[in-house]
């Protein structure tokens, strides 16, 4: 399989991906940023890939231990050669599985923080890509949704954080299954441009954040705006994609 090394955060992360199939861009980025880890802490990163977004993590909070889950081998095998490449050796570990068999490896119930960018499209639904890592990554095929959602809110602690970014197309299917189950929940929309501006566009992805076990009720951030008119980041997007600030999800 052929590699490409790419840089993030500015450097501070490098990672390798397939040069073809799925390859991390700014989702994990976002997700990464939107964690409240302290060191110490342990987070869970559900559906790893090649580690982006445990790695960005990692960058950004030292002395935080993050564990990443990943069903596919070949991505397996990259992130365990990510790590090395980041010297994330005592601070990162990745573990082949499959979330829908429900391994005790890594442990339920001893994460502060879980995250996962789960499959963007239903089984059967769109076009199937070609390339099998890239499909595995996108389409439904080894766990559903509720699956994903199941598996992470068991993996966290009580009142730990669980947290998804995925397409806005997914978000009423995300909130019926975590009802009743996640509270202090944050709808959290990612614009792609600004939406009251002349080359508004709809939200094309949402974070949503919320704590095991807790009651409260849901709240509607404002959000992100990813680019700005002419099409560049903007300068709080840049802040966070290449500064690697953290992503303030309060309302």
């Amino acid at each position: 399989m052929k590699l490409s090394e790419d840089l993030f955060l500015d450097g501070k992360v490098r990672l390798l991906q397939p040069v073809e199939g799925y390859r991390a861009a700014t989702d994990p980025v976002f997700l990464a940023a939107s964690i409240k880890a302290k060191a110490g802490q342990k987070v869970l990163d559900v559906g790893c890939g090649v580690g982006a977004a445990s790695l960005c993590l990692a960058a950004r909070v030292d002395g935080v231990q993050v564990t990443g889950l990943e069903i596919q081998s070949d991505l397996v095998a990259i992130a365990a050669q990510n790590i090395a490449l980041n010297k994330m050796q005592e601070r990162f570990r990745v573990v082949e599985g499959d979330l829908s068999t429900r391994p005790m490896d890594p442990e339920p119930n001893s994460f502060d923080h879980v995250m996962a960018n789960p499959p963007f499209y239903e089984s059967g639904s769109g076009h199937r890509p070609p390339n099998e890592i890239k499909a595995r990554a996108h389409m439904e095929e080894d766990a559903t949704l509720k699956q994903w959602v199941d598996y992470m809110l068991r993996m966290a602690k009580p009142k730990g954080s669980v947290t998804f970014i995925n397409r806005v197309e997914r978000l009423e299917e995300t909130l019926a299954c975590l009802q009743g189950r996640l509270g202090e929940i944050v709808l959290y929309p990612l614009w792609s441009m600004n939406p009251t501006g002349p080359q508004r566009r709809g939200a094309k992805r949402f974070i949503l954040q919320g704590r095991k076990g807790l009651k409260s009720p849901l709240k509607f951030a404002s959000g992100l705006v990813v680019h700005d008119d002419d099409g560049q980041y903007t300068s709080q997007a840049a802040s966070i994609l290449k500064e690697g600030v953290g992503l303030d999800l309060s309302v």
